[in-house]
């Protein structure tokens, strides 16, 4: 194989370009990533960083530019076809060492979204007629559970405390897991996973204390699961549904969207 089918120019103050010609892999993939590799190290002797912008839809392209050590940085979305941007900085870590490895793992491996949601519930609500607290988001028309999504490198459990805390000015304890809902890709988000957290049971004038966070919520009330059916969207209402069953299991509960299915429900846990 020959090195002029790879090349790099530079593009900005310290930077290269990396590019390559669709016949690089003819030889076999590893060939293929052994010579981008050198090219990398090469560019990276009178620069700080080198960048390669490969077709999202050219599957051997993007796996040549991950294992030659370049990290996945994001889509570059055009008219013409979304490309996907790699780099490689000077001061990045060995790929041959462990750390170096986990970090060009952890740039393309999937990720899900994480939200964490509080079930609070009114004290003096009868148990067959539980009254839960939602919120009236600025942000849309249907209601929610308090709480939000969860920060990169932030417990769960922490987050959802951190969450109330800072829109409802209300400092409660997180308990135990009580639900784990996968949420479908809806509405132009890509799918998450909603784990919803027992927030106890409190006197119906814990509202009182309330402080709206004024960008994010309007106002938080306890609602029967009546109310709840017609101010959240169904999704919404069958999670709370579940997390209110899970209160009597003896482990958390798996939903989608909402619904838990037989064999889960039969089991108290996943």
């Amino acid at each position: 194989m020959s090195e002029h089918i790879v090349g790099h120019r530079t593009v900005d103050d310290d930077v290269a370009r990396l590019s390559w010609t669709d016949d690089l892999s003819e030889r076999g993939w590893q060939a293929a990533v052994d010579v981008v590799r050198r090219q990398v190290a090469l560019a990276l002797i009178d620069h700080h960083r080198v960048e390669a912008k490969v077709a999202a839809d050219d599957e051997q392209g993007n796996r040549i530019a991950t294992w030659s050590g370049l990290r996945r940085e994001g889509v570059e979305r055009r008219t013409t076809g979304d490309v996907v941007v790699y780099a490689r900085l000077a001061d990045d870590m060995p790929v041959h060492e462990p750390g170096g490895f986990r970090a060009i793992l952890n740039s393309f491996l999937p990720r899900k979204r994480g939200i964490s949601q509080m079930l609070i519930r009114d004290a003096s609500a009868p148990a067959e007629d539980p009254r839960v607290l939602l919120c009236n988001l600025t942000y849309k028309t249907d209601w929610d559970l308090p709480g939000g999504v969860i920060e990169v490198n932030e417990s769960p459990q922490t987050g959802v405390g951190r969450e109330v805390e800072e829109e409802l000015a209300l400092t409660i304890e997180p308990g135990r897991l009580l639900l784990t809902d996968w949420l479908p890709p809806w509405g132009g988000w890509d799918d998450a996973l909603c784990l919803v957290f027992d927030g106890g049971a409190h006197p119906a004038a814990v509202v009182d204390q309330i402080v709206p966070q004024a960008r994010e919520i309007r106002r938080a009330e306890f609602l029967t699961l009546a109310q709840v059916d017609e101010r959240a969207t169904d999704f919404t209402a069958r999670r709370i549904r579940s997390a209110l069953a899970a209160l009597a299991s003896d482990g958390p509960r798996y939903s989608e969207s909402g619904r838990v299915s037989p064999s889960a429900a039969g089991s108290g846990g996943a």
